[in-house]
Order: C-alpha cells, then sequence, then structure tokens
C-alpha cells in the first residue's frame, strides 16, 4: 500500500491514476468520474490527450482524493476495474491464505476482463480470466493465473491490494456491427430476423477459423418444438459445448420416445391423458439403461438433442437443482463439481448462445471471460435485461421465442432440420 493509502481516519489521502485507450467513446473516463464521486472521492485532472480519430487512443491522468484510506481503496478497486493503473506502481502483492478455501482480507477479486500482474517490472497476463475470483501468484514460475475461492489451499500466494495490478478494458468496435462494446440494449420491437442473420455470420467465421461455440439451453426449447433444430445445428457442427439441466435432458428425452413435453403432444399442442407422468416414464428409461449414451448405443434413443449431442460426441455438461426428478443419470448433483466441469468446458469459446434459461445462463456468464461474444434469448425482456447486465461486454439481447431464434438461426447457416420439425 503506498504511503497516501496508509494514513487512517480523519486525514485525506490522494493516489494518482492514469487511462489509457478508448477511453472516451468506450466511455470509460465518464465512468471513472461517476465511480469517484459515487464514492465520495474527488478528482482533478492533471493532464488528458483526446484522440481526433477512430483509431487515435486518449490518455488521462488523474489525481484521487478521499477523506480516508478505506474510502481510497475502494475507489481504486472501481477504477481498476475500468483498466486505471497507479502512477506509482509497483509489483503485485501477495498474502498467503490462511486456510484451506480462505483469502486473506485484502484479496484481489477479479472482474472478468483480461488481467495483467506486474512482476520482477513486467506486466504479465493471468491465465483463464473469470470473475469473482482470486489471483494465485507464482513467482518462482513467473505466472498468475485465477483459482477460485473454495479451492484456493492454505499459504496459497494469492494477490493483495492495488498495487501491481491491472485489468484490460475492452475497446468498442470500430466498425457498427452486433457485438460492438457495451451493445447490451434490449428491445422486443428490434428487428430479429437481421440480428439473427448477423449472429449466423459470425457463427460461420468462428468455426471457419476453428473456434468454439457454446449453447446453454433451457427445457422452453423442448416445450415450444424447438428441439429439432438445435439437434440439427449440433449435427452440422455449430455446437462445440451444451451446457443445460436435468429439465431439458428429460423432456427431450421425453420428446423423442413419446412425442410429447411436459405431456402435451408437440405435433397437435394439446395435453395426452395421462401425460403428467411422461416425464417420468422418460427417466426410467434412461435410468434403466444406465445412461444416456448408453441409451443412444442401445438403440433406445434415436432422435433428439441429447442423442445429436452424443452422436457428435460434444461436450455436455448437465448440471443438477434441488428441485430436480430423477434425475437423468448424467446430471451432476454436486454444484462445485459442475462449476468446475463448466469452468473448464469453457476454455477457448468465443461465442455463447444462451438460449431460455436464466439460471443456467447466469452461472455460465460468471465463468466467460469479456471477451467472449454473448446472445441471449427469452420471450421474458427482464431476463433478457438481467443477463445483459450481468457484466458481459460484447452481449446481444433478443426477446423472443426458442423456436422463432432457432429456425431463422438454422435458415441463416443453411442448416436443415429434422422432418419432426416441420411437423411441429
Amino acid at each position: 500500500m503506498s504511503e497516501s493509502r496508509a494514513n487512517a481516519g480523519g486525514k485525506p489521502v490522494s493516489e494518482e491514476i492514469e487511462l489509457s485507450g478508448h477511453i472516451i467513446d468506450s466511455l470509460v473516463l465518464p465512468r471513472a468520474f461517476d465511480a469517484i464521486m459515487n464514492q465520495g472521492g474527488e478528482f482533478d485532472v492533471l493532464e488528458i490527450r483526446v484522440g481526433k480519430k477512430k483509431d487515435e487512443t486518449s490518455f488521462a491522468r488523474l489525481r484521487i482524493t478521499a477523506p480516508d484510506a478505506a474510502t481510497l481503496d475502494a475507489i481504486l478497486t472501481q477504477v481498476q476495474e475500468l483498466g486505471a493503473e497507479l502512477v506509482s506502481q509497483k509489483d503485485v502483492a501477495t498474502a498467503p491464505a490462511p486456510r484451506d478455501g480462505a483469502l486473506p482480507p485484502d484479496f484481489y477479486s477479479t472482474t472478468n476482463l483480461n488481467t495483467e500482474v506486474r512482476l520482477a517490472g513486467r506486466w504479465l497476463r493471468v491465465e483463464n480470466p473469470e470473475m469473482d475470483v482470486a489471483i494465485v501468484v507464482d513467482r518462482a514460475q513467473g505466472r498468475a493465473f485465477t483459482r477460485p475461492m473454495v479451492h484456493v489451499k492454505k499459504g496459497d500466494p494469492i494477490a493483495v491490494g492495488h498495487d501491481g495490478l491491472r485489468a484490460i478494458p475492452l475497446e468498442r468496435a470500430r466498425e457498427n456491427e452486433i457485438f460492438s462494446f457495451m451493445n447490451s440494449a434490449v428491445s422486443s420491437e428490434k428487428p430479429k430476423k437481421l440480428a439473427i442473420h448477423d449472429i449466423a455470420r459470425e457463427m460461420k467465421e468462428i468455426k471457419a477459423r476453428g473456434g468454439k461455440i457454446l449453447v446453454v439451453a433451457g427445457p422452453a426449447i423442448i416445450h415450444g418444438g424447438a428441439g429439432p433444430y438445435l439437434g440439427a445445428l449440433i449435427r452440422a457442427g455449430y455446437v462445440d459445448v451444451l451446457f443445460g439441466g436435468n429439465a431439458i435432458a428429460t423432456h427431450d428425452v421425453e420428446s423423442a420416445l413419446l412425442g410429447t413435453s411436459l405431456g402435451v403432444n408437440l405435433g397437435s399442442g394439446l395435453p395426452v391423458e395421462g401425460g403428467h407422468k411422461h416425464h417420468m416414464k422418460a427417466l426410467n428409461v434412461i435410468r434403466t439403461a444406465g445412461s444416456l449414451r448408453a441409451a443412444v448405443e442401445q438403440g433406445i434413443l434415436k432422435s433428439g438433442v441429447m442423442y445429436e449431442a452424443i452422436r457428435k460426441d460434444i461436450k455436455m455438461v448437465l448440471a443438477g437443482s434441488i428441485r430436480d426428478d430423477g434425475p437423468m443419470p448424467d446430471v451432476i448433483t454436486d454444484v462445485l463439481v459442475a462449476q468446475d466441469e463448466m469452468r473448464s468446458a469453457v476454455r477457448g469459446v468465443e461465442l455463447a448462445l444462451m438460449i431460455c434459461t436464466m439460471l443456467h445462463a447466469i452461472a455460465t456468464g460468471n465463468l466467460l471471460p469479456a471477451t467472449v461474444k454473448t446472445v441471449i434469448v427469452d420471450i421474458n425482456p427482464a431476463v433478457v435485461t438481467k443477463l445483459a447486465d450481468r457484466g458481459s461486454w460484447q452481449a446481444v439481447g433478443l426477446v423472443t421465442d426458442a423456436e422463432l431464434f432457432l429456425r431463422e438461426l438454422c435458415l441463416a447457416l443453411s442448416v436443415e432440420p429434422s422432418a419432426a420439425a416441420s411437423s411441429h
């Protein structure tokens, strides 16, 4: 901690910071001003240089003054999340974890932005950026990497304080495109077809360079008759990772075996007599077979999203919840194990489609770096807004139903759904 921050109660303290990059058009500088004032601090602009062309960056040096050290620390925490660097920069400080699963009191809590630590006078990129975790600094190997609190071991060298730490803010896109910086506005009246075709174009580009696409899928995909479209995307190679819960797996199997979802006939839209227990029958079939994969291998499960995912051998993580029936044998019921499986699976993902699933989407969003482009689809505007505002810097929100979105996406990608889709 710098000398200016070592002063305690009653005496104003100050620190100088620098911000550089596209800090004007990406609203980083005004957000820094707001953060300082909202926490009860003041600032003086000591130097500012404004880029006059789109490809020119800007620079600002500020002196932040706060009534006490605690307030200044709170301000510095917020402005560092915007990419601010301390002028009196030192190497990163560390302190040992006091026990397994616990952190030193002044640990640095990460954002989802790319982050760097300063070691021996040079900046080093932190491996596997993720929000709300700690940074372990291995000085001997010259490495720094994120580690969730629950996995911290006693004695781990944890980054603390503010010195030697900086987040790298994303820059606003230089041209107008759907995933432009902070594009999180949500409206049910936006033209969806154009947006979906832009998303399809992005998916094609990602697959052309060997990138990975993640789909976080909710059971409404099956209820609304959109399962065949998602299955077609998987079959065509546009899905590399699939996240979901017990519900989508259960109702997908129900639709494949019995033609219903929640006991409603997917062809006619009418309830089926005794349909309320169809999902239990589906669960029983798979549990008797041993697993979803075993059901496919035994010829029991011959269609559906789960069938296509297993046939394509993509990475699939089904995370359970307290309300699950069954559950499916493939569902991970230990939330920490499921979280680790998801954390591992998102490595290298460039685009995430989150379709009609609020809780799984929030969980996934917390694991994704800010550089991952995110599409949030739900019929409820409040859900789309909630997800789009949860820290993703490149989020597109679409208020629509899963069937419309996935059908149009298949059309834009020239992907043919199975015959079952047209019958729905």
